[in-house]
């Protein structure tokens, strides 16, 4: 039963995650590079921190993890962070030219495989006495296969529909769309992004122990991974600013009301995914497979939930019965993929 309750919360948080680029549409008068810095102070620093103080147990307090001792880890966790943030900003650029559903299809598939597989990996090469390696069993390996299955059958249906529709059909789903450049950055957010996972591995340790319940133990590395990312992000929003001359955006008075307000929303529902996942995983210590998968299990289902958006907001309108079949077996695919390695 807890390992249901826990799917069920990553399932949320993931629903919530493909739901936070609706609040965006109703910010005013603002550039991309203004509304998406703002949502980013909520989204990767004020509800990141105020989750991390969750993991800190009565008497304590959280510049305690920060200690000497824990340097190495703090600074990769950090530092993957910021690689982390790279597939953030790649990320919005690739659902600009594919639309939501198809550019977080290719762009979470390519991170739920690759964040599954960097973080073992990378850990066995700088801590090899874990043996992070062996965590990568044959079910998870196989979980990982199916999702990457479900993620090629979603990008073909994706293919299918840029080569049925006309130009004008494409440009009135998606206003930019071009698959070819849309694939390639989609391809290169998905490896980036999947540094968060690597992230998160290096700073696996960075709580209280068993001081801090299971449910909140990821958190304080969720805050230093976001807290990279939102370094990387800050970087290129405000040089963006500088080059586009939008600082005065932030002096709209009229509109910072309005504009807040989306923003703490569209942050908050992308920070769901993350809390969602250190929550859930409290629920499958049980089963040390869905642990390791965890990461990918939210992936996958982001990719699910955004194709329902992707549907209600039509960016599948004109295409061929074929196409949408091809689309719900990927869908299919993907649900399949976050209960399989529990049943292998």
């Amino acid at each position: 039963m807890d390992i249901v309750i826990g799917l069920v919360i990553i399932a949320i948080g993931a629903f919530c995650q493909s739901s936070c680029y609706v609040p965006i549409n109703r910010i005013k008068d603002w550039s991309w590079e203004s509304y998406w810095i703002v949502q980013g102070v909520f989204a990767w620093l004020l509800l990141p921190l105020c989750g991390a103080l969750l993991a800190v147990p009565e008497g304590h307090s959280l510049p305690e993890l920060f200690s000497a001792d824990r340097t190495f880890n703090i600074f990769m966790t950090m530092l993957f962070g910021v690689l982390w943030g790279v597939g953030g900003l790649t990320f919005g650029l690739s659902m600009r030219y594919l639309g939501v559903a198809l550019g977080q299809s290719i762009a979470l598939g390519t991170c739920a495989g690759l964040g599954t597989i960097m973080g073992p990996v990378l850990l066995n090469i700088f801590f090899p006495e874990q043996d992070a390696l062996s965590s990568l069993t044959f079910s998870v390996v196989t979980g990982v296969v199916v999702t990457l299955v479900g993620i090629a059958v979603i990008g073909l249906a994706g293919s299918m529909k840029s080569s049925m529709l006309s130009e004008e059909e494409k440009r009135a789903a998606v206003k930019d769309f071009n698959f070819p450049k849309g694939l390639a950055i989609a391809l290169l957010a998905g490896f980036m992004s999947g540094c968060f996972n690597v992230g998160l591995a290096f700073g696996a340790d960075i709580n209280f122990g068993s001081l801090t319940p299971d449910i909140y133990k990821t958190l304080p590395a969720t805050l230093l991974v976001t807290l990279g990312g939102f370094l990387t992000n800050a970087a290129y929003c405000f040089w963006q600013n500088s080059r586009n001359k939008t600082w005065g955006d932030y002096l709209k008075g009229s509109v910072w009301a309005n504009n807040a307000l989306f923003c703490l929303l569209a942050g908050a529902l992308w920070y769901s995914q993350f809390f969602g996942l250190s929550l859930g995983k409290g629920f499958l210590t049980e089963s040390p497979t869905l642990m390791t998968l965890s990461f990918c299990i939210l992936m996958a289902l982001n990719v699910v939930f955004s194709n329902v958006w992707g549907i209600i907001l039509k960016e599948w309108k004109g295409c061929s019965r074929k196409t949408i079949t091809v689309l719900v077996i990927g869908i299919a695919i993907l649900v399949v993929s976050c209960f399989l390695p529990q049943m292998i």
